[in-house]
């Protein structure tokens, strides 16, 4: 089942990376994110209260809302980041470029989650970075 929803979420990240490119033109990057960030944070309280997981909130530890907040504005600096390369590059490098995040999830994975690296992960590693490398170049 997380293959599905990986699967789902790389298609509605290709989405997001179109419409964001068409909606952009003539917009500031900045507020093209804070609209982007109202949408998805109305749309994940509506899920939160369809799935009637509201009540969880009072029994998260400190640690959890600490890296939660910490992941968020990881997240708010990641998307601000984003728009403004979309706006001035093009989409088919700026993707790219983006999802180079993988192999740096994967690195960061094997040093503070102790994740173990396996040959099959060290060599996506490479062919994302190759892979990378080449959609980028002239």
């Amino acid at each position: 089942m997380w293959f599905i929803y990986a699967l789902l979420s790389a298609v509605f990240a290709a989405l997001t990376s179109i419409l964001a490119k068409i909606g952009i033109e003539g917009v500031s990057s900045n507020l093209a994110t804070a609209i982007r960030t109202v949408v998805v944070l109305v749309m994940a309280w509506v899920i939160v209260f369809i799935t009637k997981t509201q009540d969880q909130i009072s029994g998260l530890s400190k640690k959890s809302w600490i890296f939660l907040i910490l992941s968020g504005i990881a997240t708010g600096l990641s998307w601000l980041c984003y728009y403004k390369a979309l706006q001035i590059g093009d989409a088919s490098k700026v993707v790219p470029v983006d999802k180079f995040s993988v192999v740096i999830t994967m690195i960061l994975a094997f040093l503070i989650l102790n994740e173990a690296p396996t040959v099959k992960t060290i060599l996506g590693g490479i062919f994302i970075t190759i892979g990378t490398f080449i959609m980028i170049l002239k």
